[in-house]
């Protein structure tokens, strides 16, 4: 590159060493402005990934606490609404232990239901309706300050539970008094979806939940 300059060669030479280091200063002032600017652009968009990405998570974990209380709430009302216990006897809580009084004969396997229904409603009932009798067994297991609980719901003269389900009570005060905590944790043998905030583990409660093996009787 030439320069056409009045003057000696020195001044020549001089002035075009200038101008270089000039524009050499130039391209090192315009090379760290935009280094700041790329690294602010960075620091932006990563700020806004990390924001983006915790607004998700909230959602995901708040979206996952509901589904798994719906589900918990709808297992626990069916197995409700399907439970049915009749016996002559007297039903008491003792000592955490579920017991039945004078209800239900001694028997391998499950209760003589012929010895349970009998006559019951044969009275009441018109000649042309069938009288069905359901009851539950349960199946109790110390847990803790608490009891482990396992339903058998049979119906008729069936051979196997309909239904069964485990649950886990354990005491709780309010105030002055006090009154059981009852958390289901599993149906049919399979264990329900475990919440997010929940204290109780449910894989190590079902663990001792006894369902029904016919095998073992």
């Amino acid at each position: 590159m030439s320069y056409l300059a009045p003057g000696t060669p020195e001044n020549v030479v001089l002035a075009q060493h200038v101008n270089g280091r000039l524009r050499a200063e130039a391209r090192i002032s315009n090379a760290r402005a935009f280094l700041f600017r790329a690294i602010g652009l960075g620091a932006f968009v990563g700020l806004a990934g990390a924001g983006l990405g915790a607004a998700f998570y909230g959602y995901a974990t708040m979206n996952e606490v509901g589904n798994a209380s719906d589900t918990l709430a709808k297992a626990l009302t069916q197995a409700l609404e399907s439970t049915t216990l009749k016996t002559s006897g007297e039903v008491r809580l003792t000592d955490n232990t579920l017991k039945i009084e004078g209800g239900l004969p001694a028997a391998k396997g499950r209760p003589d239901v012929a010895s349970l229904t009998g006559n019951q409603g044969k009275s009441e009932a018109p000649a042309n309706a069938a009288v069905r009798t359901s009851f539950t067994v349960f199946k109790t297991v110390p847990y803790l300050d608490g009891t482990i609980v396992t339903g058998w719901n049979f119906k008729g003269d069936e051979q196997k539970p309909e239904k069964q389900y485990c649950y886990v009570t354990r005491p709780q005060t309010f105030g002055d008094g006090a009154t059981l905590n009852q958390t289901t944790v599993a149906i049919d043998g399979e264990l329900l979806p475990q919440p997010a905030r929940s204290e109780i583990n449910f894989a190590v409660i079902a663990r001792s939940c006894v369902w029904f093996d016919p095998a073992k009787l």
